[in-house]
């Protein structure tokens, strides 16, 4: 079981650390988005700097390496042989995510892992999840403010985790309560701009 948690674990790190934002941005475009505009490299900032159609490159492969993570733990806890531990699925998001911010592959400088928690999150508890989404793309259309729509998306998933669409495992419930911990102090930067007025709109229009 050992081997199949450190497995699960550096691989999901690995998965985290592909900096989508970071590669397509230099090798199609010769720019590092880390160093233009709110210099993070994630979605939003791409879709400002290069364009929608790279923006969207960006958060679908963002999203799948964290589903892919959840996907290969349970791949390696059948290869193993391995009832898949209640710790396990908390693990492999901490790892996915920590590798999506600090991404071994592009100097421990990435993004603020919004997209890859989606990912790992639709996997885990698809329904719940989607909701926070809904959540996230009302509250976008709303207000215009990306950082916005994903604290308060993040705020709502022990919500839509605990009462709504229940889950019984203590540590994925403990996970929720953390995301919604999570996506303010990712956002601390944005709640001072939004304080000051100072926060951008979100617009597809280039």
């Amino acid at each position: 079981m050992i081997i199949c948690c450190i497995v699960s674990v550096v691989t999901a790190y690995l998965l985290g650390s592909i900096a989508t934002a970071v590669f397509v941005g230099k090798w199609f475009y010769g720019v590092d988005v880390r160093t233009v505009g709110s210099h993070n490299a994630g979605t939003t900032n791409v879709i400002r700097v290069l364009g929608t159609k790279p923006g969207i490159v960006v958060f679908v492969v963002d999203v799948l390496k964290g589903s892919v993570s959840v996907l290969m733990m349970n791949l390696y806890c059948r290869l193993f042989d391995v009832v898949l531990p209640d710790f396990l699925p908390v693990a492999v998001v901490v790892a996915t995510v920590l590798g999506h911010v600090y991404p071994v592959f592009a100097g421990f400088k990435g993004g603020k892992g919004v997209a890859t928690l989606l990912g790992v999150g639709l996997a885990l508890f698809p329904v719940a999840t989607l909701s926070a989404f809904g959540v996230f793309v009302v509250v976008l259309c709303l207000s215009h403010y990306v950082s916005v729509g994903s604290m308060l998306a993040g705020l709502s998933f022990p919500f839509w985790v605990f009462f709504v669409f229940p889950e019984q495992n203590v540590y994925l419930q403990v996970f929720a309560i953390c995301v919604a911990v999570f996506m303010p102090i990712v956002h601390l930067k944005n709640i001072k701009r939004l304080i000051k007025k100072e926060e951008n709109k979100f617009s597809f229009k280039k």
